[in-house]
């Protein structure tokens, strides 16, 4: 399995999640996603970010293009929040060209479809 490249190294900017993701007034949808699919809020953005953090290392990475600014990569994952519910989240990073870090640019939960399982 192909993990993040220097996934121990990886950045992951706590205002993805505080000014954006998990914010109720910037991003209403990302906020309801993750709070009612996981129970992920403001109030426990340093445990999500653990939960990615860990993931990481635990899902396969899947390289996708260099747009001029590096290679990016996307990681699903199966994660299981404070509420107890399991869900899978997707991730998105870029391997900076020009600083050299491993950074996430987005994450997000990933709706339920018909025949999705949350097992895999």
């Amino acid at each position: 399995m192909n993990i993040l490249p220097r996934a121990d190294e990886a950045v992951i900017p706590i205002e993805k999640f505080t000014k954006y993701a998990l914010d109720p007034k910037n991003n209403a949808d990302k906020y309801k996603a993750f709070e009612l699919a996981l129970g992920y809020t403001l109030e426990n953005v340093e445990d999500l970010i653990e939960s990615i953090r860990m993931g990481i290392k635990k899902f396969p990475a899947t390289s996708r293009e260099d747009r001029g600014f590096g290679t990016t990569y996307s990681v699903l994952m199966l994660l299981t929040g404070p509420n107890g519910k399991v869900a899978h989240v997707m991730t998105g990073w870029l391997d900076d060209a020009q600083t050299g870090e491993m950074r996430l640019t987005s994450a997000y939960v990933i709706k339920r479809r018909r025949g999705f399982n949350a097992e895999t």
